[in-house]
């Protein structure tokens, strides 16, 4: 690939990358929009073939269709714009719900719809974009670039407190103690159904789905996935769904999302992991509308970061931080308990 320098481009053309390729003499025919996908994996295929219809990639010099198919030696050349990548942040000024900040960290609280951090599909808007803004440096961790500061994350449409690292003492610190799993965290949760008993650990390896890399599958027989452990506690029992504690001994992907599946009660409207279908309760249209009705009040999985521990960097003091339950979740609660109600 020759790349074409910021100093030989106009300001406004200096996102874009100059690219050419040379077809290798072994290389088997091929349709020219999947050879270029194949070079590209940030480029989807439509937008390839985008630009080979506005006449943007030629093969030796000539302008060619989505259908040529490419031969030993060729020439592709072409221009694309360039990838953004996750380094890059963007500060963004944003309001950022602040729980507790001194010199060396701060607690912020993160609503239900915003991502954590910048990302394919979400470069702006995004957690980090706003403490790009308010901070002017924060560190990074090797293998964390792009994610200035973060030293966990919760899930776009899960709610909660996060443990902002402000310097390079306080993120080795904190780190140590997430990957020690020496700190508390407790989520609550409202899932479909009622446990059969009022307590229970879950400590089941989690891992990669094998159909789908993007949802988190429970591997019971330990022959997959990564160590697990998710300990839970029913607060209060509301006939058809259960609203539970959480606690996290571990800390995977969506672990007490897949957790929860596992055990045969979703997290309620998850859409990942079927919660988002009435898996409980009668046939009765006035009980559906009621389910939809809970839907669109809560149109997220039922899952907030209720509570973080941990130990202060410097002070080494035992810190403890607790959030109130979100509305949207409260309102469906609210709606679980008259319906408990009523129909008793």
């Amino acid at each position: 690939m020759t790349e074409i320098t910021n100093e030989e481009l106009p300001e406004e053309e200096s996102y874009f990358d100059q690219y050419e390729f040379i077809v290798d003499p072994g290389q088997r025919p091929i349709r020219i929009d999947k050879f270029i996908t194949d070079k590209l994996a940030y480029v989807t295929r439509s937008r390839v073939q985008q630009s080979i219809v506005s006449g943007i990639v030629k093969v030796n010099g000539e302008v060619v269709k989505a259908n040529y198919k490419t031969k030993a030696a060729d020439v592709i050349t072409f221009v694309m714009e360039r990838a953004r990548k996750e380094t890059e942040v963007v500060a963004e000024e944003m309001p950022l719900d602040i729980r507790y900040e001194d010199d060396h960290l701060m607690v912020v609280y993160k609503p239900a719809g915003m991502v954590v951090h910048p990302a394919h599909g979400n470069w702006t808007g995004t957690l980090v974009n706003g403490l790009a803004y308010y901070f002017k440096n924060l560190p990074e961790l090797p293998g964390n670039s792009g994610r200035p500061g973060l030293v966990h994350r919760i899930d776009k449409d899960t709610s909660g407190l996060l443990v902002i690292a402000k310097s390079e003492r306080a993120m080795t610190h904190l780190a140590r103690q997430f990957f020690d799993h020496s700190t508390s965290r407790s989520y609550v949760a409202l899932v479909w159904g009622e446990p059969a008993s009022d307590e229970g650990t879950i400590d089941v390896p989690i891992g990669r789905g094998v159909k789908d890399r993007k949802v988190m599958q429970a591997y019971p027989e330990g022959d997959a996935g990564k160590s697990a452990i998710t300990h839970w506690k029913v607060i209060k029992r509301l006939r058809y769904v259960s609203l539970l504690s959480c606690q996290l001994e571990t800390g995977r992907t969506h672990q007490i999302r897949a957790h929860m599946k596992y055990m045969g009660h979703p997290l309620f409207n998850d859409a990942v992991y079927g919660g988002d279908k009435i898996l409980k309760g009668t046939q009765f249209s006035k009980y559906k509308t009621f389910i939809q009705n809970c839907f669109q009040i809560l149109p997220r999985q039922a899952l907030h970061a209720q509570s973080l521990g941990f130990i202060h960097p410097v002070s080494e003091k035992k810190l403890f931080f607790e959030s109130e339950i979100p509305a949207d979740m409260l309102g469906v609660l609210d709606k679980w308990e008259n319906y408990v109600k009523f129909e008793k």
